[in-house]
C-alpha cells in the first residue's frame, strides 16, 4: 500500500505522538508498504525546534526507508491555549503545500493523528479528491481536552467547535483511538461503530524488558543500592497535574528510603524543579537517549503516573506502555472507574486525583512491601507482552488498513 501519515509530531522526538507515528512509519516501511510523512520539525516536548532543523524552511529527508517532509511552524516561546493553537494553525497551513506534493504520488490512504484536528479538512477533501481513504486517529480529543482543562473558555465557543468536531469525524473512512472509554467517546460524537477501530499505544517488549541487575542509572545518580526509587519519566506539561509530584516528596522527605527521580522537559519542568528547590529525596533527569531507556525505566521500584482529575478519559497516557513493559509497579492518580484506573489496578495502586497524602501514603505502603512489587511487576510484564505488545499491534492494524483500502471509493 501507498501510505500517507499527516501531522505535527514524528521521529526523531523521544515521546507522546512523535515516538508512536515514528515507529508506525518505519515498522510499516520494513513490512514493504511505501511511506510517507508530512510533518514538522522536531520540537516536542522541549517546545523549541532541535538543532540541524528549520522552522522556517520546507525539507525532504530520508528516514529509515521513509520518505519526511517537514514543513514550517511557529513555536511558541510560552505556551497557553492561545499560543497553542496558533501553533498547530501554522502548522495546518504551512503542512497543504507539502500535502499537495503527494498529488502525483497517489497514496492508497491518508491517515492523521489528532492533535492537530484543524489539519483534518486538508486531509479529508486531499483524500475524497485523489480518491484515497482518510483515516482519523486519535491520541487526544483535544476539543474537549482545551475546554475541560480551561485552556478554552465560553459556553457559544465550546458548542460551536464541538459541532465542527462532530460534523468532521463523521466523514472519515475510519476513526481510531487508543483506548476502550476513547472509543465510546467517538460513539458519542456520532462516529459508527462500523468505522470505529481500536489502534492502542504500544510496548516495544523486546527492548523495554524487567532489569536482572540493578540499573546503572542507580549509580550515576548517587542512590543508595537499598533505596526505594520512585521515578516519574515523560513529558511535564499541563495534563499530568505535576504539582502533586512535589507535594508527595515533601510528605516523604524524612524518609531516606524512597527516592524521587523526575526525568522530562516541558512547560511544567522549570514550577516543578522551584518547588522542589532544597528537598535531598529528589533528583531531576533531561530526557534521555532512547536506547537507554529500558536502563532508565528499570530504575523505577515504583512508576508514578499523576493525572488531572479533569482530564480523566480525554487521553490514555502514552508514557503507561513502557512502565508497564519494564515490568515494576505502577501507582496512577486517577478515578477508578476511568480507563487509566482500571488498567492500573491490575499491576499497582489506584489513589484518587489531586490528593497527596493519598499518593504518599500508596507510595509509603508499595516500599515497605517488596514482594507486592515484584507481584504488580509481574502483572505488568504479562500485560504487556499479552495485550500491547508492539509487532501484535501494527500488525492488526496492517489487516486493518488492507480492509479500508478494498473497499470503494466513497463520493
Amino acid at each position: 500500500m501507498k501510505i500517507l501519515l499527516y501531522g505535527i509530531n514524528f521521529a526523531p522526538e523521544l515521546t507522546g505522538i512523535g515516538k508512536y507515528t515514528g515507529e508506525m512509519a518505519a515498522w510499516l516501511a520494513a513490512a514493504g508498504h511505501d511511506v510517507r510523512v508530512v510533518t514538522a520539525p522536531p520540537y516536542y516536548p522541549d517546545w523549541a525546534v532541535w538543532p540541524g532543523y528549520s522552522a522556517r524552511r520546507y525539507k525532504r529527508e530520508e528516514w529509515r526507508g521513509v520518505a519526511v517532509f517537514r514543513t514550517p511552524v511557529w513555536v511558541p516561546r510560552r505556551v497557553s491555549g492561545l499560543t497553542r493553537l496558533l501553533h498547530l494553525a501554522s502548522f495546518g497551513l504551512a503542512s497543504v503545500p507539502s500535502l499537495l506534493a503527494q498529488w502525483r504520488w497517489r497514496p492508497d490512504v491518508v491517515w492523521m493523528t489528532e492533535p492537530p484536528l484543524v489539519c483534518a479538512p486538508a486531509a479529508l477533501a486531499f483524500a475524497r479528491l485523489r480518491g484515497a481513504r482518510a483515516w482519523l486517529h486519535i491520541q487526544d480529543y483535544e476539543v474537549d481536552a482545551a475546554f475541560d482543562l480551561g485552556l478554552l473558555k465560553g459556553a457559544r465557543l465550546r458548542t460551536a467547535v464541538t459541532a465542527a468536531e462532530r460534523w468532521i469525524l463523521r466523514r472519515f473512512d475510519r476513526v481510531s483511538t487508543i483506548s476502550e472509554r476513547m472509543l465510546e467517546r467517538a460513539r458519542s460524537k456520532g462516529v459508527d461503530d462500523r468505522r470505529l477501530v481500536s489502534l492502542p499505544n504500544w510496548a516495544d517488549v523486546s527492548t523495554i524488558r524487567p532489569l536482572t541487575a540493578a540499573s546503572p542509572y542507580r549509580a550515576e545518580l548517587g542512590i543508595a543500592p537499598d533505596a526505594v526509587v520512585a521515578l516519574y519519566s515523560g513529558n511535564m506539561g499541563n495534563k499530568q497535574g505535576l504539582e502533586i509530584l512535589s507535594d508527595v516528596a515533601l510528605l516523604l522527605q524524612g524518609d531516606p528510603a524512597i527516592q524521587f527521580v523526575f526525568c522530562g522537559f516541558g512547560p511544567g519542568r522549570l514550577p516543578l524543579e522551584q518547588r522542589c528547590q532544597g528537598l535531598p529525596n529528589v533528583r531531576f533527569l533531561d530526557l534521555q537517549p532512547v536506547e537507554r531507556l529500558g536502563d532508565l525505566l528499570g530504575l523505577a521500584d515504583i512508576h508514578l503516573l499523576p493525572q488531572r482529575a479533569d482530564a480523566a478519559d480525554l487521553v490514555m497516557p502514552s508514557k503507561l506502555t513502557g512502565m508497564l513493559s519494564s515490568g515494576r509497579a505502577v501507582i496512577a492518580t486517577a478515578h477508578a472507574n476511568t480507563e487509566v484506573g482500571v488498567v492500573v489496578a491490575q499491576c499497582g495502586l489506584v489513589v484518587p486525583p489531586e490528593q497527596p497524602a493519598a499518593l504518599a501514603a500508596a507510595i509509603a505502603e508499595l516500599a515497605a512491601q517488596p514482594a507486592l512489587r515484584a507481584e504488580f511487576g509481574s502483572k505488568a510484564r504479562d500485560y504487556a507482552t499479552q495485550r500491547i505488545a508492539q509487532d501484535a499491534v501494527l500488525r492488526q492494524f496492517e489487516v486493518d488498513l488492507h480492509a479500508c483500502t478494498s473497499q470503494p471509493a466513497p463520493p
